[in-house]
């Protein structure tokens, strides 16, 4: 096991449709990051490209181009870098995948978790969002063993679903990663809370670097931030893009995870689902929020 405590950056980036342009503002990001000592180094989803239908596009193999700066990086500054998300080609044709990458100091990939759930919903008018039409969905559960702690994984959408990151701490991952392009209907809404939920009920750090700015079909949240496990908000991006810098302690995390033992009191002998026949229930008219919109 390497360092207990260490400072963690999260670039919140309003990324465009010049890649090339996209990849050398991440570069300077990631350069100033370890000037002001980041040993870790989280980019949001989409990092690289988002073109005119608002999605990451031009999807490339890993390694390839993106991952191989992000690799270099790494090395040159022998540092951790988490490489948010980006769109990967797929082997075996089809829909690419919506893959984030973990690279250590060394500059090797230590782990690639390609993104599970995929946003489909029906609107109350009408309207069809399928972006299982347009990303292949991972089937794998990843976390990865490092000198700076296990972490574990998760993209944008997949903070709407618990029991992936409780199956995640339960693998015994102590930081997780959530880069996002949340759309601001939802993400003032929903982003922090989600977050902090996560956190408090895992006893880990949540690292949330995210997208802001105006896109083709939403404008982002942004709201990048860094939640430790108790609960709270220990460090958060201003309203532009920029790097966010906060510290990772894992001592602390363990004193949480011994003050509220949560995982340990699971009672995994008595969780299983089982169909009810629920009784009609009659309720008042409520106050509805917005419609859906992608997250």
């Amino acid at each position: 096991m390497g360092s207990r405590r260490y400072c963690v950056a999260v670039v919140q980036l309003d990324t465009g449709s010049d890649k090339a342009d996209n990849l050398e503002r991440v570069s300077r990001y990631i350069d100033e990051a370890v000037e002001r000592g980041a040993r870790l180094i989280s980019l949001p989803e989409v990092m690289n490209f988002i073109g005119k239908s608002g999605d990451g596009e031009e999807p490339e193999p890993i390694p390839g181009p993106t991952a191989e700066l992000l690799m270099e990086k790494a090395r040159r500054h022998e540092v951790h870098i988490h490489g948010g998300s980006f769109s990967e080609l797929n082997p075996e044709g089809g829909r690419p995948f919506n893959t984030t990458v973990m690279i250590d100091a060394h500059g090797a990939i230590v782990a690639r978790y390609r993104k599970l759930h995929t946003f489909d919903v029906t609107l109350p008018d009408g309207t069809a969002c399928r972006e299982s039409a347009r990303v292949h969905p991972g089937d794998e559960i990843v976390t990865a063993e490092t000198e700076l702690g296990r972490l574990g994984f998760a993209v944008c959408y997949d903070i709407r679903f618990p029991e992936l990151f409780r199956l995640l701490a339960l693998e015994g991952a102590q930081v997780l990663f959530t880069p996002a392009n949340f759309t601001l209907p939802t993400g003032k809404d929903h982003w922090e809370p989600l977050l902090r939920a996560r956190a408090i009920e895992n006893g880990c750090y949540v690292v949330a670097a995210a997208q802001i700015g105006r896109k083709p079909r939403f404008v982002a949240y942004g709201g990048s931030m860094v939640i430790d496990p108790w609960g709270t908000v220990i460090a958060r991006a201003r309203e532009t893009p920029g790097v966010t810098l906060a510290e990772i302690d894992l001592d602390f995390q363990e004193e949480v995870r011994a003050r509220i033992p949560s995982l340990r009191n699971r009672r995994s002998d008595v969780y299983e689902l089982r169909k009810r026949q629920a009784p009609p229930r009659r309720c008042p008219p409520s106050t509805r929020g917005p419609g859906a919109a992608p997250s």
